[in-house]
C-alpha cells in the first residue's frame, strides 16, 4: 500500500500597493510614505518605474504604531 500523500497549500500571491493606496490607507502624504521605505518602515520594491510597497508591511507598521501608543 503506497505511503499517504501530505500536500501543504502554496502560499499565495503578495499582495501589494501602489504608493496612493498605501497613503490612502495610512492617510498620510506621499513624502511621509517615503520617508517610511527609507527608513525600512515600509518593505517595497520597483519595477521598471512603478514603486510597490507590500501589504504585510503596511499592517505590521499600523500594529507597532498601536503597540507603541498603548
Amino acid at each position: 500500500m503506497p505511503a499517504p500523500r501530505t500536500t501543504t497549500a502554496a502560499p499565495g500571491p503578495i499582495e501589494v500597493l501602489t504608493v496612493p493606496e498605501a497613503m490612502a490607507a495610512l492617510r498620510i502624504k506621499r513624502g511621509k510614505v517615503y520617508d517610511l521605505i527609507r527608513t525600512k518602515q515600509l518593505t517595497s520594491f520597483t519595477i521598471g518605474r512603478a514603486r510597490r510597497i507590500t501589504a504585510d508591511s503596511v499592517r505590521a507598521f499600523i500594529r507597532r504604531q498601536i503597540e507603541e501608543n498603548d
